[in-house]
């Protein structure tokens, strides 16, 4: 019988160093996407797909991640007294329910691999759902939703996977597969950042997995991989085999809002999206293209 998938872990321990300044005293989680920070939409996304537990990987200086999740008792105080009922609507979605929130520290940066590591007390022996924030998906039905249905109908492993350029296999992982139906790929095999020419084919993970717990158990040996760091994808190559793994062709387009044009487009994106920014974004657009 399949375990319910209700664990997901994000990983926001880095420093955002390609966007210093603005990360030197806000963690690079925080920063906006219009008017939601990119740790809300993450968690949004997980809410919509069953998940009831979160636990962020931390690292120092990020208290203001656990702190947005926070009743902000004062705020919702001075709002309803200034009758500001859309402002105190808006923070309903930042609220999680007691107990249901945890963090953990990665206290080095040793890599992805080695974060979700740090979560093992967290995971215990359940299935997990694994959230990058950087990675931003808008689609009609939310990415890790796509990913917690294809698990409950395959079982096992589930990354969500897209195509990207052979020249760009070196920067990601990529898939060796099976069999594809055009939509979900059975994978038998996993190569983190091949060059072009080694490449088993062209798609690549993407920030959104559902992973089995036995993948811990491979972490925790700390071995090294590329760029000398322990690397998730190492870890759930060694499923391969073992559990029933697949790649999904998830519905939606993908903004790297860690790359500063990836995270400027993504703005743009979400405002055309939104039925009260549209006519004036598009109409201010004309002005500089």
């Amino acid at each position: 019988m399949t375990k319910p998938l209700r664990k997901a872990v994000l990983p926001v321990a880095g420093l955002g160093t390609r966007f210093l300044p603005a990360t030197k005293a806000i963690a690079k989680e925080m920063l906006p996407v219009v008017d939601k920070p990119l740790i809300q939409y993450a968690i949004e996304e997980a809410r919509a797909a069953g998940i009831e537990q979160f636990c962020m990987v931390t690292g120092r200086g990020k208290t203001a991640l656990v702190e947005h999740f926070d009743i902000a008792f004062e705020l919702e105080r001075t709002l309803q007294e200034r009758n500001k009922t859309e402002a105190l609507e808006a923070l309903k979605a930042t609220q999680v329910e007691p107990g249901s929130m945890v963090t953990v520290r990665q206290q080095v940066p040793l890599g992805l691999g080695h974060a979700i590591w740090c979560a093992r007390a967290f995971i215990g022996d359940d299935p997990f759902a694994i959230l990058l924030p950087d990675d931003l998906v808008l689609s009609q039905t939310p990415c890790l939703r796509q990913l917690a249905d294809a698990y409950r109908d395959t079982g096992g492993n589930v990354v969500a996977v897209t195509e990207v350029p052979r020249e760009h296999t070196n920067r990601y992982g990529i898939l060796r597969i099976g069999k594809d139906d055009g939509r979900m790929v059975e994978v038998t095999g996993l190569v983190e950042k091949p060059a072009p020419q080694d490449a088993p084919s062209n798609l690549s993970i993407i920030g959104r997995y559902v992973l089995m717990p036995e993948v811990i158990g491979h972490l925790a040996k700390m071995e090294r991989g590329a760029g000398n760091e322990v690397q998730l994808t190492d870890g759930m190559a060694k499923l391969i085999g073992n559990q029933p793994f697949h790649g999904l062709r998830y519905e939606g387009r993908r903004f790297d809002c860690g790359d500063k044009v990836g995270f400027l487009e993504a703005q743009i994106a979400f405002a055309l999206k939104r039925p009260d920014l549209a006519d004036a974004v598009r109409s201010f657009l004309k002005s500089y293209v």
